[in-house]
């Protein structure tokens, strides 16, 4: 097979979800004026998204390998494609309900698979940890595009739908990354031995994996990290909006900064993995990410007192230098998720790696509906400071949990290591 095509392939496809999972925070942010829904009515779609992808994940996961990488990559674009068509032609709160329902099904099929396939195309443990983090930085370029994509539909008119017309933007999208797959072949017969299971003993299996230690500590971090995470990426256009007054298109123009950063800190940290140990470059940004989100939230509150409420920012030059600033928290905590993700999965021999990777999107899963309606919930009812300032509280408890992982990471480092001489 052509393996950088196949490679081009998979990347595409998680691109293509990049942005449409990545775009809760904009639709929240718009909802509120297209469909005159609450904050709280709104944050709903992050559980729309993130729930499906749980229960998608956790149910076929298991017998994945049965089904086919690539044909449930397929059937995911195809579906997902079809649903963005419907968009712009059923312009109601419940749709925009069963779309993100759609993503997060699909992309709860598709993750799996790429990560699983990841296996299938690299050659070693270290073209494996390198293509994660790689891949992992190219989801960050497509949520980076997403800002812009949607931005350039918004036309900042109250009540308008026009930014609806993105979605058949998207759906040509999945159409070229469908033709793309099409043309690839991925060589999924090293796979076929272990299909014979019934899906009662596959199933157990993967229980069984969720309960072992390493795993267990992993879910903690994974969970942790993606709370944060999501807790920024869903509510800073509208922090941008409330804080500073900004039209709706320069809030989500300026929450592309983020993107930026948290692509820009994957790819720093695929290079500073090979020269410094891993823990320390993670524990050492999310100190320093606590220290930014401080500092910046200090100022947001400075700078807004002074900011007019008849006065409306519609440009970049016209943002504050907080606006700038609280974004590049995601340069500081960028790395973590590709590094656990790595190291979870290649401590596992590879046929676990579909179920682990079902374990992973689903515990992302959860931990991203949590972080983004817990910062709704105290975003509606103690304002936006209040709501970034918790997050002081799963990150420090995140730092925790790295340790212990990295504590039993080394362990089974160590046990390999002795294995041979035994």
């Amino acid at each position: 097979m052509n393996r950088w095509l196949t490679i081009s392939s998979l990347f595409i496809n998680y691109f293509v979800f990049a942005i449409l999972l990545n775009s809760v925070g904009i639709v929240i942010l718009q909802v509120q004026e297209s469909y005159a829904v609450t904050k709280t009515a709104a944050s709903t779609l992050e559980a729309f998204k993130d729930l499906p992808i749980a229960i998608t994940s956790f149910f076929v996961a298991s017998f994945l390998v049965r089904l086919g990488y690539k044909r449930t990559m397929l059937a995911a674009l195809a579906a997902i494609g079809l649903v963005c068509l419907l968009m712009p032609q059923v312009p109601k709160f419940w749709m925009t309900q069963m779309l993100f329902a759609a993503t997060g099904i699909c992309f709860g099929l598709v993750k799996v698979s790429v990560f699983a396939s990841l296996t299938l195309v690299t050659r070693d443990r270290r073209e494996h940890v390198s293509m994660m983090s790689f891949l992992e930085a190219f989801f960050m370029v497509g949520v980076l595009s997403n800002y812009f994509i949607f931005s350039a539909f918004i036309d900042n008119q109250p009540g308008s739908t026009s930014w609806l017309n993105v979605y058949y933007v998207l759906a040509a999208l999945s159409a070229f990354a469908l033709v793309l797959l099409l043309r690839v072949e991925l060589n999924e017969s090293s796979l076929t031995t272990e299909t014979n299971k019934p899906f009662a003993e596959e199933f157990a299996e993967m229980l069984k994996l969720a309960i072992q230690p390493l795993v267990l500590i992993f879910i903690i971090c994974a969970f942790l990290f993606v709370l944060i995470e999501q807790s920024f990426m869903t509510w800073l256009p509208t922090f941008n909006k409330n804080a500073w007054n900004m039209t709706n298109s320069l809030s989500v123009q300026m929450t592309s900064i983020l993107g930026a950063a948290l692509a820009l800190g994957r790819f720093a940290g695929g290079i500073m993995f090979r020269y410094i140990d891993w823990f320390k470059v993670l524990a050492a940004g999310l100190i320093l990410a606590a220290v930014l989100l401080v500092i910046s939230l200090r100022m947001s509150a400075q700078m807004s007192a002074q900011v007019s409420g008849d006065q409306v920012i519609a440009t970049w030059g016209q943002a504050p230098l907080a606006a700038y600033l609280f974004p590049l928290i995601g340069l500081c905590i960028a790395a973590i998720y590709p590094a656990i993700n790595s190291a979870v999965l290649s401590a596992l021999p590879s046929r676990q790696h579909a179920p682990m990777a079902g374990l992973i999107v689903v515990f992302s899963a959860l931990g991203g509906t949590t972080g983004s309606m817990l910062t709704g919930l105290l975003f509606q009812n103690y304002g936006g400071q209040t709501a970034f300032y918790a997050t002081l509280i799963p990150i420090a408890a995140l730092i925790a949990a790295l340790y212990l992982f990295k504590r039993k990471t080394d362990e089974i480092a160590a046990s390999r290591e002795l294995t041979p001489a035994q």
